[in-house]
């Protein structure tokens, strides 16, 4: 089971959490505002947990106006830029898990109508994963097991 769950907050549309153990409260919050609902930035945390977890450096330094945010093969490191004191360490299955349950959250929400130049003819979230692996010129990590 993983450590946070998440929904669609009806009156905003926007994903929510909720945490038994408050001491995951930090990365829920990071899923859901640094990721957001952004396919490519949910594959950019997907792929650099994969990589650590396999001894690799991360690909490049997440990058975030909000979070300072590493990914080690022990611990994913959050520290939150604009509350003092607001930052934690996770186990790194942990929060590979919880990066993983938010995917699919995010998959499987409704699409929402829209005019998108890049690969309409795809679910939004199969454009994302090739425009990704345009970008980095590599089959993402976790094709063949996600996606």
């Amino acid at each position: 089971m993983s450590v946070v769950s998440f929904w669609l907050d009806p009156t905003y549309r926007q994903p929510a959490y909720r945490v038994e153990d408050q001491r995951y409260d930090l990365l829920g919050e990071w899923l859901t505002a640094d990721l957001g609902t952004f396919f490519l930035v949910t594959l950019d945390a997907l792929a650099m947990a994969d990589e650590v977890a396999r001894g690799e450096p991360p690909f490049e330094a997440w990058s975030s106006e909000n979070y300072e945010v590493s990914f080690t093969p022990s611990a994913l490191r959050i520290k939150n830029l604009w509350v003092p004191g607001a930052e934690g360490e996770f186990p790194a299955e942990v929060a590979r898990a919880a990066i993983e349950d938010y995917w699919h959250f995010l998959v499987a929400r409704p699409e929402r109508p829209a005019v998108r130049e890049h690969r309409p003819d795809l679910p939004e979230w199969q454009a994302d994963l090739l425009r990704w692996e345009e970008k980095w010129g590599l089959a993402h990590p976790y094709r063949g097991r996600f996606f």
